[in-house]
């Protein structure tokens, strides 16, 4: 991608800026009642069934992990307890933003704004601004748009709310399916896939793939 100077850099939260540990989470939680071996492929169906819900109707972000825990459970034939739900809730505040990420966003924001776009809760985005060391210009909840990506009106209520067309903006996201793909379908033609490994790429979807935000100024020639 050559380099191009966004009115606005729209952004992705978990996974891309904070470090999104749902798995971490389910491994402390489940330690005692799901052996070593299956526990990769419970995560992965936690993580498949997080997709599904929010697929759905919107509910809260609560609701959305409730359901595909028990889910989870049910398949894999795992006692689900309520706590369960309460604690892998309570867990999503204590995440960190990865360690690059307040360098970046930093030297970034003097010349940019930030944009939030997030699959979160009101409540709950606010323990995860301050960690990410630079100025916010806006962010954009799941709970605000009454949906969740990959849900085309989160996309839609934040151009609206900026001001802007798609052609202006640069959206930086770690995930193709709950992000990137949709951004493509709205013709927004400026991304940025960050590879933090978590989600394999498919370049057809027209991006530039960074490895962490400290490669993010360059590409905006700064």
């Amino acid at each position: 991608m050559a380099v191009f100077t966004p009115k606005f850099i729209t952004f992705d939260c978990y996974g891309t800026l904070i470090n999104f540990d749902m798995a971490g989470a389910a491994r402390r939680c489940y330690a005692d009642r799901v052996g070593a071996e299956i526990m990769p492929l419970f995560i992965t169906d936690f993580a498949r069934y997080r997709l599904d819900e929010v697929l759905g109707p919107w509910k809260p972000y609560y609701n959305i992990v409730d359901g595909a825990l028990q889910r989870t459970c049910r398949k894999w034939k795992v006692e689900w307890q309520p706590e369960d739900s309460d604690f892998i809730y309570e867990d999503c505040k204590t995440w960190t933003a990865h360690p690059d990420v307040p360098s970046g966003l930093s030297r970034i924001a003097p010349h940019i704004p930030l944009v939030l776009l997030t699959n979160s809760m009101d409540d709950l985005i606010t323990h995860h601004v301050p960690r990410l060391g630079a100025p916010i210009h806006m962010t954009i909840t799941a709970e605000e748009t009454g949906a969740y990506k990959p849900a085309m009106r989160g996309f839609e209520v934040m151009l609206n709310k900026l001001g802007c067309g798609p052609e202006d903006i640069l959206h930086v996201s770690s995930s193709l399916r709950y992000d990137l793909m949709t951004a493509h379908d709205l013709g927004i033609t400026h991304k940025v896939f960050v590879n933090r490994g978590h989600e394999p790429g498919c370049p057809e979807y027209g991006y530039t793939e960074i490895h962490d935000i400290s490669e993010l100024p360059s590409v905006v020639g700064l």
